[in-house]
């Protein structure tokens, strides 16, 4: 595992698109990529292979360490975990006072959040607190506005109950967390995550997958003063809409979603990519999955 100096208490102002100052990163060798729970019960698209895997994963750490980001890695195997730890924004969730472990939606990641809690206790990061039964949810359906506000998905992987106690968690740091209902998509067997639909890339700009978005979370939005680029939907089997701000106008994205990364570039974004024919498509996680930030800049 490789270190990093962190704070020993607080993470700092919590945002979503600050510069990126340190983040958590799980490799695919940590987590036998080639072996594990069925690929098929995952919901893979075919078995997983670790080199390519392995590959793709380096660009975005090489992307990451260019760019001055302190990474907390877990590149040893841990036994337990299946091929979807890799995607870890979901296992935990960055507070003011420290981090959060959240309950897994999905089966077979059930052991992410205990292991998510040795590394920051191995790291001197606090755990200010944990979803329990029956509440669930997940970090990719958690948004910060601002950094008085969540916005939650409900849906398959986070439930009422999880967000009302993330709300009572929270409340603490005097923040309030809205509930945006999730489309039903291709149901429960597929990953739709809030942020499969919208990433925040500057403090007013959301990158939007509009369609699948309910009306009055996008009025919300609205109201709130977001402005949106929308994805071209050829681009939305490829997780076009998710896309990890590093700060600065900076942008991690799919190499794949031309159409969409040019629209950014447009808007006056630079987008960094990474081929993630492997690491991404083929376990649906994005960008912001494979990242878990810990501690960002104010936005």
């Amino acid at each position: 595992m490789t270190t990093a100096t962190l704070a020993p208490a607080g993470l700092g102002p919590p945002n979503m698109c600050g510069k990126l100052v340190r983040s958590l990163l799980i490799g695919p060798r940590a987590v036998g990529w080639n072996a594990g729970a069925s690929w098929q019960e995952l919901g893979y698209l075919r078995p997983p292979e670790e080199a390519p895997a392995v590959h793709q994963h380096d660009r975005i750490r090489s992307l990451l360490l260019e760019r001055g980001v302190d990474l907390v890695e877990l590149d040893a195997p841990v036994p337990g975990l299946t091929p979807d730890a890799v995607y870890c924004h979901d296992a935990s969730f960055p507070s003011r006072r420290g981090m959060l472990l959240m309950r897994m939606g999905k089966e077979g990641r059930g052991g992410e959040p205990a292991a998510h809690a040795r590394i920051y206790e191995g790291q001197g990061i606090p755990v200010v607190g944990a979803i329990e039964a029956p509440g669930l949810a997940e970090g990719g359906d958690l948004v910060w506005l601002d950094e008085r506000t969540v916005l939650a998905g409900e849906g398959y992987r986070t439930n009422a109950a999880g967000i009302a106690q993330l709300g009572e968690i929270l409340m603490e740091d005097g923040v309030e967390v809205i509930s945006a209902p999730l489309p039903f998509g291709d149901g429960p067997h597929c990953c739709l995550h809030l942020m499969s639909l919208i990433s925040v890339v500057d403090r007013r700009t959301m990158l939007a997958d509009l369609r699948f978005l309910a009306v009055p979370t996008v009025e919300m939005l609205k109201d709130r003063g977001f402005r949106f680029v929308p994805i071209e939907e050829a681009e939305r089997g490829t997780m076009a809409a998710n896309v990890l701000a590093l700060g600065g106008r900076t942008l991690l994205a799919i190499a794949a979603n031309r159409m969409t990364n040019a629209r950014l570039c447009d808007a006056g974004f630079e987008v960094l990519t990474y081929e993630g024919s492997e690491i991404s498509q083929n376990g649906s996680g994005g960008p912001t999955c494979l990242t878990r930030p810990l501690v960002r800049e104010t936005a």
